[in-house]
């Protein structure tokens, strides 16, 4: 039987030279780890399902989770004007202040009449809503799509692949190795 991933390390909840704490175990239960292949699997899901929506002029990736779903769906959907919002409210794994910290292009706002229609907006999750909210202000008539969604911020998206249940943490093929990995630099 294969062990659970074990937890990731909270960075905020270090104090001086002390080791790293670790926060209380999640159920196993509750853990959804998503590999490479599964992700790739997944993200080209999600752009045969857009196929049938668009045709996009641009999409919108909302970084960083959503770099690698938006290259996959830019690459099958032909699409070649890629931007960003850069949005962060995770710190690891624990939620945070949300906050934009690159707005996006004024070029891809005036689509579709300054509200982006024509445009397709792509993240990894959709959680909470907060983050989509927020997107979906600048780009009201965007097409909003996500790999996964749960439940709280399902009515968020037009389009996900699967959902998880809200208490279910995913471990992205980029948070993990063989064990949790933490970022190289810890910007906060």
């Amino acid at each position: 039987m294969a062990k659970p991933l074990p937890e990731p390390i909270n960075d905020a909840a270090r104090s001086g030279p002390e080791p790293q704490q670790l926060p209380p175990r999640r159920d196993p239960e509750k853990i959804f780890p998503v590999s490479w292949d599964q992700f790739h699997r997944d993200s080209r899901a999600l752009a045969w399902r857009l196929n049938g929506v668009g045709p996009f002029e641009s999409i919108v990736c909302v970084t960083r989770g959503g770099l690698v779903p938006a290259a996959i769906a830019a690459r099958e959907l032909g699409v070649r004007v890629i931007e960003t919002v850069c949005v962060s409210s995770y710190n690891h794994t624990s939620r945070g202040e949300l906050t934009v910290l690159k707005d996006i292009a004024p070029a891809i706002i005036a689509r579709g009449g300054g509200e982006g229609a024509g445009v397709l907006i792509v993240d990894d999750l959709v959680d909470t809503g907060r983050t989509a909210q927020v997107v979906r202000r600048l780009l009201p008539r965007a097409h909003f799509a996500t790999v996964y969604a749960k439940p709280m911020g399902r009515p968020m998206v037009d389009t996900f692949i699967t959902e998880v249940s809200q208490d279910t943490w995913i471990y992205f093929p980029w948070d993990t190795g063989l064990a949790f990995q933490p970022p190289i630099r810890d910007v906060g």
